[in-house]
């Protein structure tokens, strides 16, 4: 199966953050760092424990980051966002809560005329998310 996997580039705090998205996710999450690498003796000694490689995974969903940033550093924009499609309602209010601290909602969670309970926020590492749970799925 094809599938879209969101990876997220962090100037220097990619295993706070990563920590962070699996306290609100859940999951298994790994990490290798520079340090750790093939590459290791060819990077300069202050970057051995840079995240070159991270990875969250939860069934299905997966969130892969790094601290490789360019030289001219991370610069967070809008044109992307994490859509989080939850399993069921309890869920997408428990990941709503957990991702919003100490960021900004957006759009609170609200029931749409698509169906869906659906909010978006800003984490409090700049990162977008926007989470779904089709209500839809309740009636089959």
């Amino acid at each position: 199966m094809t599938q879209i996997i969101s990876y997220l580039t962090f100037n220097g705090n990619c295993r706070e953050a990563m920590v962070f998205y699996q306290a609100c996710l859940g999951g298994e999450l790994s990490f290798q760092t520079v340090g750790d690498s093939p590459v290791s003796g060819q990077m300069p000694l202050q970057m051995r424990e840079f995240v070159l490689h991270s990875e969250l995974t939860k069934g299905s969903l997966k969130l892969m980051a790094t601290d490789m940033a360019p030289e001219n550093g991370v610069s967070r924009g809008n044109g992307v966002s994490m859509y989080l499609q939850c399993e069921d309602e309890a869920t997408c209010r428990s990941c709503f809560e957990k991702l919003s601290a100490g960021g900004k909602t957006t759009q609170a969670l609200t029931d749409t005329f698509w169906g869906a309970l659906f909010g978006h926020l800003t984490d409090k590492y700049g990162n977008q998310w926007m989470l779904s749970f089709d209500k839809s799925n309740l009636k089959k």
